[in-house]
């Protein structure tokens, strides 16, 4: 069964109250990534400092967050969601007090660094929540919101920061966010619950530290690329190499890994991320050079190089949900390619009119571009991770979220190296500022402008890996299936199953019954585990107890429907385990099909749950009519076994295609 489906509340209050935290988490987690980036100046004239030092506290902030990303998974699937919400987000907040209080940039980027934490372990579980509690038939929706906020976030940033430091000291940023940081926390507090599988992950160290050095020092070695020695930085990247295969070895030979490297034998989710992280790369590289740009030659104040970005940043906010349903109706076949080409296209365009005096003009450039990214960044991780099962997601999460940081350090490590090496060489060559400046600009952009050409290019790629895979799960099934090689019920069960929520009400449920042209549901816990069964018998049953003229439902079609419309209203207000049977018989994963046959005739049932050990998680529903198909299958499949030597021998007789 589907991660998402099994516990997706619908669109109840409490759902979506959950998926707007998670969403504000988001949004924190990578506001904070580029919020310092206008303050940096100031920063440098309070501490006596250069650039190569002050830049750690954007290079080591992604550094860190990137480290402790793989860590949640542990801690999401050790504590319950609530407070493991609570205490990530109160890192951000700590973090953002030490900062605000600095007496040196010592103390300041300790406190940055304490951020990171917390977005770190932050950006994976606002994931999984939306994951755990968003429906199947809106993941779409939900995924494209959570990646709005991610884009809104580090763009979003530059134009807050901007403002507030036309008025105030650069420490107002790290108070300021610091109460965005405790209006979060508040609200998590209030409106999450549990939504995690709960068990006794244990955090193995040697791992964590592998990880850590890998990533760091890939990411340090491609961050200094440009600005240090290159020996240095390849002999550093080599070791995060080196520390990184280490990690995938020993995750494959643990028992308890800190990341399971399952999801990578998805070829779809493999290259799901890739376009996701050029998605990114395209945001951060982009947002990070064009202030830089602006203000050191076109004159413009910090906040006129906010403004410039605003109106592109404000319109991805409403586009990314638009392109979220957009994926959940018509898929990512054309909407991704299509994406990155005009990424590429006006990338291009922008670079182009960084020549000409007009500001207006490279603003209003700029704008489709960076919208663009709507139609890359969240179809890309929905892609993603719907191709991963129950068991994979969390780790696949995991995985996503660390690409965010991975994406963050490299768009603004490429951009700003290939802004500043273009630009000196045009200096050296005797060009003047604006002549050099404006061919380190154009650099920069022709190089994301070819990484978008690369993701229209893997674009291609997934959408024949995706269709690839599903030949093969269809393939499988009919062969497990139309052979009777079918041994429990996994085999034969039904694991994409419409499910109701116990925060839903009996309307709601109704109307998912309609739309989805199914009889009856099962109730499901926050944590996955069943609680209960809902059929529309059951509907009717409390119908014709409370409200009897109103039983026959097909008074709606002779327009006698007022007592009718009285008593469904009247369902709205009724939670759906009020009706439910409690009560449900079910079948575990490792009973026999012969165990199934019996409960479905014995108890009269057209279907029954199946579920992971008692009081575990329903992972799919057997049928009568799944184990009627495989009846008539294996008949006919013995039948043609039977004739096969009358073939042999006449050579006339062709073979009856096999029911799937």
């Amino acid at each position: 069964m589907s991660s998402h489906h099994a516990q997706a509340p619908g669109t109840s209050r409490a759902a979506i109250g959950m998926i707007a935290v998670a969403a504000a988490a988001a949004f924190l987690a990578t506001f904070n990534e580029t919020f310092l980036n206008v303050a940096l100046t100031p920063i440098m004239t309070d501490f006596g400092i250069d650039v190569s030092v002050v830049q750690w506290l954007a290079t080591g902030y992604l550094l860190v967050a990137a480290v402790f990303v793989p860590v949640s998974n542990v801690l999401y699937h050790r504590f319950r969601t609530r407070p493991l919400f609570v205490a990530a987000v109160a890192f951000l907040v700590v973090g953002s007090v030490v900062g605000a209080l600095a007496p040196s940039f010592g103390v300041l980027l300790a406190g940055r660094l304490l951020q990171a934490v917390g977005t770190g372990l932050l950006t994976p579980i606002g994931m999984n929540i939306t994951l755990a509690v968003a429906p199947r038939e809106k993941l779409g929706l939900a995924m494209g919101i959570m990646a709005a906020m991610t884009t809104l976030g580090p763009s979003m940033a530059i134009v807050v920061s901007g403002a507030l430091l036309s008025v105030a000291p650069w420490t107002t940023l790290m108070w300021v966010f610091g109460a965005l940081s405790l209006i979060v926390l508040l609200a998590g507090a209030v409106l999450l619950r549990n939504v995690a599988e709960l068990g006794r992950p244990v955090l193995d160290v040697l791992s964590f530290l592998l990880v850590a050095v890998g990533l760091v020092g890939l990411l340090y070695g491609i961050s200094t690329a440009f600005s240090g020695s290159p020996l240095v930085a390849a002999i550093t990247a080599a070791v995060g190499i080196l520390a990184l295969a280490a990690f995938g070895v020993r995750q494959n030979r643990i028992e308890h890994p800190l990341l399971n490297l399952q999801p990578f034998r998805s070829t779809p989710f493999v290259l799901g991320v890739s376009m996701t992280m050029l998605g990114l790369l395209f945001v951060f590289a982009m947002n990070v050079v064009i202030p830089i740009f602006l203000q050191s030659v076109k004159g413009q104040t910090p906040m006129g190089a906010s403004l410039t970005l605003a109106p592109g940043i404000l319109m991805t906010v409403v586009l990314g949900p638009v392109a979220g349903r957009l994926f959940d109706r018509h898929g990512g076949r054309v909407m991704i390619p299509a994406g990155f080409a005009i990424m590429a296209v006006f990338a291009l365009l922008v670079g182009a009119a960084a020549g000409h005096e007009s500001v207006l003009l490279f603003a209003a450039l700029y704008v489709p571009a960076v919208l663009a990214t709507s139609l890359v960044i969240g179809p890309s991780q929905t892609f993603a991770l719907s191709s991963l099962d129950r068991q994979s997601s969390p780790h696949g999460v995991t995985v996503v979220s660390t690409s965010f940081q991975i994406a963050g350090c490299l768009g603004t490590s490429l951009a700003i190296g290939a802004y500043n090496a273009l630009t000196t060489r045009g200096l050296a060559s005797g060009s003047d500022l604006l002549g050099a400046s404006v061919l380190g600009f154009r650099g920069a952009a022709v190089l994301v402008a070819l990484t978008s050409v690369v993701g229209v290019v893997l674009a291609f790629a997934a959408t024949r890996a995706a269709r690839a895979a599903r030949a093969a799960r269809a393939a499988e099934a009919g062969e497990t299936i139309g052979s009777g090689r079918a041994h429990t019920v996994v085999d034969l069960m039904k694991t994409d199953v419409y499910a109701l929520s116990t925060e839903q009400n009996v309307l709601e449920a109704l109307q998912m019954f309609t739309d989805r042209g199914i009889s009856g549901a099962p109730v499901l816990r926050p944590d996955g585990s069943l609680a209960g069964f809902l059929s529309d018998g059951d509907v009717m049953r409390y119908l014709s107890a409370e409200h009897p003229s109103s039983t026959n439902i097909y008074s709606f079609a002779i327009g006698e429907s007022d007592d009718l419309e009285d008593a469904l209203a009247d369902l709205v207000s009724l939670p759906v385990m009020r009706l439910a049977t409690h009560e449900v018989v079910t079948v575990d994963a490792n009973d026999s099909i012969a165990d199934a046959v019996a409960v479905l005739s014995d108890k009269h049932l057209k279907k029954v749950p199946v579920v992971r050990g008692e009081n575990g998680p329903m992972i799919g529903i057997v049928s009568r009519s799944a184990v009627n198909r495989l009846a008539i299958s294996s008949y006919l499949a013995s039948r043609e076994e039977q004739a096969r030597p009358a073939d042999g021998e006449t050579g006339a007789v062709e073979r009856e295609p096999q029911l799937a």
